[in-house]
């Protein structure tokens, strides 16, 4: 009876440490991990945009990260990527973070092993080809998560990122339900996942001085979870 008692204090303590750090990741398996949350304390928050179309508008995304002198992280599909090289390099040029969002926006469930690991091994090949950029975080498509594409993802050298904010910018609402949808379960620390679109566009700005309000610094994903 003692071993037990003294098993589950261990259990507790190692739990409560995790919230007194204020840190919030998921471990799936061993070196696994996935992240709905970065480090809380430090006032910052990242954006996050999962990007397979809408090219048309990450010119005037970038136009107003750079107005702004934020830096956010954007996760590309390999097809997206190889039909708008310019816009690649833009994005890496003016230092923003590029995130794997596999070859294919697929389901991912589903796949083989092994074909999970080409989706995700041939977006990373491509992205190196265009900028020689490494990347080493990865959103799955559809948020389509479980504990075989975590531990595969981790096995190729990536963080799994999820998010803190779904602003589901996809369908298009009217801007100021993005901007509710971004803030109102934003927290320390969060994650706010965007798409490329007229709305979000429209958005974007007041999403922003919103945060910068409540004193939240935007940086990378990378920096939000280290």
């Amino acid at each position: 009876m003692r071993k037990y008692i003294i098993v589950l204090f261990f259990f507790i303590g190692i739990i409560t440490g995790m919230i007194n750090n204020n840190f919030v990741v998921s471990t799936l398996g061993n070196n696994s991990s996935l992240y709905y949350h970065g480090l809380r304390g430090e006032n910052q928050i990242s954006i996050s945009f999962n990007v397979d179309w809408g090219e048309e508008y990450i010119p005037q995304i970038l136009s107003i990260l750079k107005k702004y002198n934020l830096k956010a992280t954007f996760f590309l599909t390999g097809r997206w990527a190889a039909n708008n090289l310019d816009l690649v390099r833009n994005i890496y040029n003016e230092e923003h973070e590029i995130g794997n969002h596999g070859m294919q926006h697929m389901h991912l469930k589903n796949m083989k092993s092994e074909n999970l690991k080409k989706l995700i091994k041939d977006n990373e090949n491509l992205i190196f080809s265009l900028c020689g950029y490494r990347m080493n975080l990865f959103a799955p498509p559809y948020g389509e998560v479980d504990k075989r594409i975590v531990e595969i993802a981790s096995e190729l050298g990536y963080n799994t990122i999820m998010w803190s904010a779904d602003t589901i910018d996809w369908q298009r609402p009217d801007p100021r339900i993005i901007i509710e949808r971004a803030l109102n379960k934003i927290d320390d620390g969060g994650i706010i996942l965007m798409h490329p679109t007229e709305a979000t566009v429209k958005a974007l700005p007041e999403i922003i001085q919103r945060l910068d309000k409540r004193s939240y610094n935007i940086v990378k994903i990378s920096t939000l979870i280290r």
